[in-house]
């Protein structure tokens, strides 16, 4: 039996380096959570979109996705778990929440802006 896990421990290794990346798996998440992926009215970068644009009362409204980048993790974790006016139903576990603000975290952190080089005169 020992033998057995000394030929199988090569395929655990192999295994364990080809799973997802934690930015990966958000960006999955993000584009398609249950079906409609978030960035269809929330934006790439969670900066909110217009979804549609229609007439009420002979005025023309937009129903806009509103934007969720500016959240805190409580807020955002309340937005998910609590029924929201024209917010689909996800059912999302802890963990999956979490990975969606990671993925809002990636997109809205600022780049490092790269020093310039001074020319010598």
């Amino acid at each position: 039996m020992p033998h057995l896990f000394l030929l199988l421990f090569p395929l655990f290794l192999s295994a364990e380096s080809s799973f997802i990346t934690q930015e990966e798996y958000s960006t999955q998440l993000y584009h398609s959570p249950r079906g409609i992926g978030c960035h269809l009215c929330h934006g790439e970068k969670g900066e909110g979109k217009i979804v549609a644009k229609y007439k009420h009362k002979n005025h023309l409204k937009d129903f806009k996705g509103p934007a969720i980048n500016t959240l805190s993790y409580q807020e955002f974790y309340t937005a998910l778990t609590e029924r929201q006016r024209g917010m689909p139903r996800y059912f999302l576990i802890e963990d999956e929440i979490k990975a969606l603000y990671y993925y809002l975290e990636q997109r809205n952190r600022p780049k490092k802006k790269k020093k310039k080089k001074h020319a010598h005169k």
